[in-house]
């Protein structure tokens, strides 16, 4: 969950589609084309980190990722 504040602050509102770093237990993670999903009344913004990945690592249901960067995808 990309909270409402960071949202606004990065100036990411309209953006559908980015590429994504995140570390994770010491690992670096680079996810690209993510999709954003949006709530209906807030500007917070959700993404899922694809299945392959998350049992590659481990990631489980409530465990905490750091999120080092998002950048525009070059998706058209």
């Amino acid at each position: 969950m990309l909270p409402a504040s960071l949202v606004k602050a990065l100036g990411i509102t309209q953006l559908k589609f980015a590429d994504i770093e995140i570390e994770y237990k010491g690992f670096v993670i680079k996810l690209s084309n993510v999709r954003l999903l949006r709530t209906r009344h807030t500007n917070s913004r959700q993404f899922t980190i694809p299945r392959r990945i998350r049992e590659l690592y481990g990631v489980g249901p409530g465990d905490v990722v750091k999120v080092l960067s998002i950048r525009p995808s070059n998706v058209g």
